[in-house]
């Protein structure tokens, strides 16, 4: 008897194969996977601030670190509030605004609250 693999996504062991699709899905979670799939190869693609906490349009942030501005001598002082932020494509970076300047801010870098 063969054994059906646990969902990478969940954990859940009640999987099942669907040969319509060719991939075992997870009736839990509802996610598909081929048998090959390791942890390692599903990302998380939510933004996160540099707690691990999720970013959602028009959070505040906190800069947690001094930032230079490429292409000025400008640099954005730690503990400097941002308001409104916007989620990019890249779960790794915000638009924002600061003193009306339009910047694009890594998550890295941010606290949010």
């Amino acid at each position: 008897m063969s054994q059906e693999p646990k969902c990478p996504k969940c954990g859940m062991e009640n999987t099942y194969y669907d040969s319509s699709i060719e991939l075992w899905v997870c009736p839990e979670c509802s996610h598909e996977f081929s048998n090959n799939v390791t942890d390692e190869q599903i990302q998380d693609l939510t933004p996160r601030d540099s707690n691990g906490a999720e970013l959602m349009d028009g959070d505040s942030v906190t800069l947690i670190k001094d930032l230079k501005v490429r292409g000025s001598s400008q640099v954005l002082k730690r503990g400097t509030k941002v308001k409104s932020i916007r989620l990019t494509d890249d779960p790794e970076e915000v638009d924002c605004k600061i003193e009306g300047t339009a910047m694009v801010l890594k998550t890295c870098y941010l606290k949010k609250g």
